[in-house]
């Protein structure tokens, strides 16, 4: 694992701590962190939810594996780009999928609220994969070594797979959308389509 910069080591605190916020004050009787959860159109959103969404966790499981996410790849891209374009890269990956999710919402009726980093982690995993292709990387469960283009292929395809064919409650077009938001941000600075002629800093 590498060190820990600042943005990404800020980023772990806020996420933890919510997290642990959140649930002492549910078990105390309270849902004050509902109204920051991303809920549909028409079912309570308020603007504001497109970023608060991204620092709450419905469960430690989900927590752990973000987290990690965003220390292994934040980490490497913060150190790559430095803070203030990292959280540029970060929010853009996190508003994508948010809108992506809003989007998905909107058509498939769904009342449900959506709560998580992995919009942004799933935008700082394309990011990595682009910036260190060849780059090896090693999978948890189970544990195969790949390069980090071909992780990114895998996951994006399997994303987009259980997106189409899976009824849970996981939100894999918001995942997507993250993914989404890190291309298009990267493209950006690149000066590529469809951002031609932009001068990169």
């Amino acid at each position: 694992m590498p060190p820990i910069p600042p943005v990404t080591k800020w980023l772990l605190i806020v996420n933890v701590a919510a997290f642990f916020l959140d649930q002492l004050l549910r078990r105390a009787g309270f849902s004050a962190f509902d109204a920051l959860e991303l809920w549909p159109l028409a079912h309570g959103f308020l603007p504001w939810q497109v970023v608060t969404y991204a620092f709450l966790h419905g469960a430690f499981v989900h927590l752990f594996f973000n987290m990690v996410g965003l220390w292994t790849f934040g980490s490497e891209l913060e150190g790559l780009w430095g803070e203030r374009r990292v959280v540029n890269f970060y929010a853009a990956s996190v508003l994508a999928a948010a809108i992506t999710q809003l989007v998905v919402t909107s058509v498939t009726g769904s009342p449900w609220p959506t709560v998580g980093a992995s919009g942004g982690i799933y935008g700082l995993l394309l990011g990595f994969g682009m910036m260190f292709p060849n780059r090896q990387i090693m999978l948890l469960i189970p544990p195969i070594p790949m390069k980090a283009k071909v992780f990114v292929l895998v996951f994006g395809v399997l994303e987009l797979a259980m997106g189409l064919e899976v009824n849970d409650d996981v939100a894999h077009f918001a995942h997507l959308g993250g993914m989404l938001g890190a291309f298009l941000m990267i493209r950006y600075w690149r000066g590529q389509p469809p951002f031609r002629g932009r001068r990169r800093r």
